[in-house]
Formats: structure tokens, C-alpha cells, sequence
């Protein structure tokens, strides 16, 4: 399924570099979707894709940016930020995680987070290239202490195994193994039912054993797309779809809470991204319905009190709101939108690309009434890359523009992001002169 090949990034540049001169020799050129997508995850924490493969896909699919996002992880950045100059595609990077609201107005409330009251996820946009080792600093004990948890999810998820007659997994030999945990990645749940998806399709195979041993064995139902696509022997995405099942209907039975180790305090988060020249995002997650397959019920997290929220977003330290169009309603957006409006807030998109079902492709970027959402991309983007090489961000407080509205200030940077060549980022530089900055 990989296109590109390599066991480290230098090899993996290497080898985009050969694919994209075929790409030049059979005259390819991407689609002009006018899309982009800043919430992009790679193998360092859970994908299919390494960081130069997930820039290629992304460029092969029409975007015109795109983002890496790993679960407490950046160390996949520096691929991806080189892959794109290599394309000639304008990356950003970042990271998420998960936080601890005690203390503050949100304590106790289910928030953005399905799987525990008083945590939510949060995600780091923008960060400056320089800065990567001191992000990567404050999140290893993080890595650290969810890897202790997840020791205890695998003892817990092998006692259900055990009484259902089912293979067992080993966190070391079975878990490890398939992250980038070697190379300051992260390991998730994901990996976890990955693992678990493998023993089981190596018991019983693809199609009737296979989904009968689930429903008889684990008493989880298995919904007729579902087992159409566990019965297809051509499946190229069968074991994703297998974890898929996994985590809609399994996780809740070995879930563990994290401790205070492994969710910071949201100060000590946003007072990071603040200290690094980033940009501290409140991730929207939004009441959801039933998906007609089953997949997913019908859950509702902030919508009903969202004015409360955004009183407390900027008290808390968040810059901007992200979150993820093709999962909420046109409704919920515009709420959203009309509320970062009024609050102050930037905001940015994307799509979470964990499963190689996934297009890389937003189109909701390109209704008119969030094609705004373009043009913080690329706010975003000279954000980054002109902080990289010492200019000021959008929130600098040395910047020329540090009194101008938001908006302004938005308006600007888009036309600097646009001006700069991807392929050399440091033209970064000339266009932020152009804008007196």
C-alpha cells in the first residue's frame, strides 16, 4: 500500500524524489481542487502513511497545503516540512493532545473528549521549526506515561480475550513493533485494535469466521457494510476496517483513564504554544447523530452550551478554534464561525487521515460560505514559516500589526502565505517586506 520506500526519512525523501521525476516524465499534474487540509496524521502516531508519503498523497489529491497533526508527537515534522519543499507543496505543522480542565469553568464537563469528563483535546498549530526539539521536550514524559497506560490496556483487553476463547496480544512484540514509538511517536488505541486486527486475521481469516468469532466471541455486532467489506478478499483496506469496528464497539471495555502525567494542565499547554511562537487551538467536536451503518451513536458533547464555552476559550490561553467540516452540519459551522467572530478566535480545518480508506480531500473549504477557511490556511502558513526565520507570528506581541484587528491582521499573512514559493519557503521573507513587516 506505501508508495514510498524507506526505513528512515532521508531514504524516503530519497525515494519521493524518484517518484515525482516519473511524475514529471509521464507530464502528471495534480487536480486543482483549491482544497486544503491542516490536520493530517502520519505513522508517528497513527496512520498508513510516513510524513514524505502523507505530503505526496496530499499533493497528489489536489490540495493546495497541507498539515501534520500527530497525537503528542512532532517528530515526524521535520519530514513532512522537507517533503513539501521537495513537492513544491506549502506544509504546517503541529501537534495534539489531550488536557486537563481542572480548576478551570470546564472541570467535570463532557467537552470535546467521548471517552473522559474533564479532558479535552487540543491542538497546536504553527509551530516554528526551531522550536520542535523544546515541543518534543514537553511531550516525551507525555508519550511516556500514556505508554504505561497502554501496558495496562493491553493486560485488560487480554482478559477479555482469554474468556473469549481469542488470541492474546504482547505490548513489546505485537504493539510496538507497528508504531514509530523508536522515533519519538506515539502510541494509541489505534495501534492497540491494529494489533488485534492482525492476531484475529490470522486465526480466521477474511469473510464468515471472521465475523462470526466476533459477534459470538466478543458479542460485538457487525454491521452488513461492514462484514461485506470483512468478506471481501480484495479489500485493501481490511484490517483498517476491522480496527474501525474495533474502536467504535471495543475500546470502552479496556479503556483506561489517563492521569494527570499524561493530560496537562490547559495552561501549562497554551503557555507552551505561547513560549514557542504556536498557536493554541480549541478543537470543536460538536454534537453528533447515528451513522446509518451503525458505526456510531448519536452523542452530544458542547453544542448545547457553546455560548458558555467560547466565554472561557480566550480566558484559557486559545488563540483560534480548529475543527473538522465534513463532521458537523452547515448549522454547527456557521455557529461556530459566527462565535469565533465575535470572540476574536482564527480559525483553522482539517480532516484527521488515520485510515487508508481516508481521502486527503476537504471540498467543504470550498463552499462559499467557508472559503475563509482558505485563506487562514495560508495566514497560518506565513505564520509559521515567517516565524521559522525570526519574523514576527500572528500573535507576536513585538509584531508592526500587534494592534491590528484579528482580521487584518489575517488578511495579510493569506497574502503572504500565497506569495511564498513552497518549494523555498524562505521567499517567506519578501513577501512579508511587501507587507511592511
Amino acid at each position: 500500500m506505501s508508495i514510498l520506500e524507506g526505513d528512515s526519512a532521508a531514504d524516503r525523501l530519497a525515494s519521493l524524489d524518484e517518484k515525482l521525476a516519473i511524475d514529471r516524465k509521464e507530464g502528471f499534474t495534480p487536480p486543482k481542487t483549491g482544497e486544503v487540509n491542516n490536520h493530517i496524521h502520519t505513522a508517528y502516531s497513527f496512520s498508513p502513511y510516513r510524513p514524505a508519503e502523507a505530503a505526496y498523497r496530499a499533493w497528489r489529491s489536489g490540495l493546495d497545503a497541507a498539515g501534520i497533526i500527530d497525537h503528542e508527537s512532532v517528530s515526524g515534522c521535520g519530514e513532512m516540512l522537507d517533503a513539501g519543499e521537495h513537492i513544491g507543496i506549502a506544509i504546517t505543522s503541529g501537534f495534539e493532545l489531550r488536557v486537563d480542565a481542572a480548576g478551570t469553568a470546564l472541570e467535570g464537563r463532557r467537552i470535546n473528549n467521548p471517552d473522559s469528563r474533564g479532558l479535552l483535546y487540543i491542538v497546536i498549530h504553527g509551530i516554528p521549526r526551531q522550536n520542535l526539539d523544546e515541543v518534543n521536550a514537553f511531550l516525551m514524559p507525555i508519550r511516556e506515561s500514556r505508554n504505561k497506560r497502554n501496558r495496562e490496556q493491553v493486560s485488560t483487553l487480554n482478559g477479555i480475550l482469554v474468556d473469549a476463547g481469542l488470541p492474546t496480544l504482547d505490548f513489546d512484540t505485537d504493539v510496538v513493533p507497528i508504531s514509530m514509538s523508536a522515533e519519538g511517536g506515539s502510541i494509541t488505541e489505534r495501534h492497540i485494535l491494529f494489533a488485534l486486527a492482525e492476531k484475529m486475521a490470522g486465526r480466521f481469516g477474511r469473510g464468515e469466521a471472521l465475523t462470526g468469532a466476533i459477534e459470538t466471541s466478543l458479542g460485538l455486532k457487525v454491521p452488513s457494510t461492514i462484514a461485506e467489506r470483512l468478506s471481501d478478499s480484495e479489500n485493501p483496506h481490511f484490517l483498517y476496517d476491522l480496527l474501525g469496528l474495533f474502536k467504535g464497539a471495543l475500546v470502552s471495555r479496556f479503556y483506561r483513564e489517563p492521569d494527570a502525567a499524561e493530560c496537562p494542565p490547559i495552561a501549562g499547554a497554551t503557555s507552551l504554544a505561547d513560549r514557542v511562537g504556536a498557536i493554541a487551538c480549541y478543537a470543536y467536536l460538536g454534537d453528533v447523530g447515528e451513522t446509518p451503518t451503525g458505526d456510531k451513536k448519536a452523542e452530544t458533547f458542547e453544542d448545547a452550551w457553546l455560548d458558555e464555552l467560547f466565554d472561557e476559550i480566550p480566558k484559557l490561553g486559545f488563540r483560534a478554534v480548529t475543527y473538522m467540516p465534513p463532521r458537523n452540519t452547515k448549522e454547527q459551522l456557521e455557529r461556530v464561525k459566527s462565535k469565533c467572530a465575535e470572540k476574536g478566535l482564527m480559525e483553522i480545518s482539517g480532516v484527521d487521515i488515520n485510515s487508508s480508506r481516508q481521502s486527503f480531500r476537504c471540498p467543504e473549504v470550498t463552499l462559499p460560505e467557508f472559503a475563509h477557511l482558505n485563506d487562514r490556511t495560508w495566514a497560518l502558513i506565513a505564520h509559521e514559516h515567517l516565524s521559522t526565520r525570526g519574523g514576527p507570528g500572528l500573535f507576536s506581541l513585538e509584531s508592526p500589526m500587534a494592534d491590528a484587528a484579528l482580521d487584518i491582521r489575517l488578511d495579510v499573512y493569506a497574502r503572504m502565505g500565497r506569495r511564498m514559493d513552497a518549494s523555498h519557503p524562505e521567499t517567506i521573507i519578501d513577501a512579508a517586506r511587501k507587507e511592511g513587516l
